[in-house]
């Protein structure tokens, strides 16, 4: 590893706002937020909030929107609607919200999740990208498809990504 990647990768920690989309959850029973929140401690970073909101494509555009026009706010990291059922519509509403399109989080997270899975991978629409300076992850509801997307894709890149946005 080059020491320019070293240095990046020793930025300080990151906020983050977690976002669990769904329709059934509730504090109790979300426990792929609360991996996520866990997740983001060990590693030296914070959750500057954590929330659950309904299924709803046009609540979670406006929440995100909001988060980008947080300036403390640097990652949102959703969990929830990415699948193909009728209420899952969080792709939908993040997709269309991206300046900058982060193409390869969705396909290694498939690759990985097919590892893990299979073909059911394909059912998958995990999505990531920039909103102005604030980064965008969109995972699956499941605690391990929120497990391999923070471990293997998202934690080992964040300081380093939010270091690139920051010029």
């Amino acid at each position: 590893m080059s020491d320019t990647h070293d240095k990046i990768n020793r930025v300080g920690f990151v906020r983050c706002a977690i976002v669990t989309v769904s329709d059934t959850r509730t504090p109790e029973t979300d426990t792929s937020g609360a991996l996520i929140r866990d997740l983001l401690e060990q590693n030296g970073h914070q959750a500057m909030s954590c929330e659950i909101i309904p299924d709803d494509p046009l609540r979670v555009r406006r929440r995100v929107e909001a988060l980008c026009h947080d300036d403390t706010c640097r990652v949102v990291l959703l969990t929830g609607g990415t699948g193909i059922a009728t209420r899952d519509t969080t792709y939908e509403a993040i997709s269309s919200l991206l300046e900058k399109r982060l193409d390869g989080f969705g396909e290694l997270f498939r690759m990985l999740s097919y590892e893990q899975i299979g073909s059911g991978a394909i059912l998958s629409r995990a999505v990531a990208g920039i909103r102005r300076r604030t980064m965008i992850f969109s995972m699956p509801g499941s605690t391990h498809a929120v497990q391999l997307a923070m471990e293997k894709l998202i934690l080992p890149e964040l300081g380093h990504a939010v270091a690139l946005l920051d010029g």
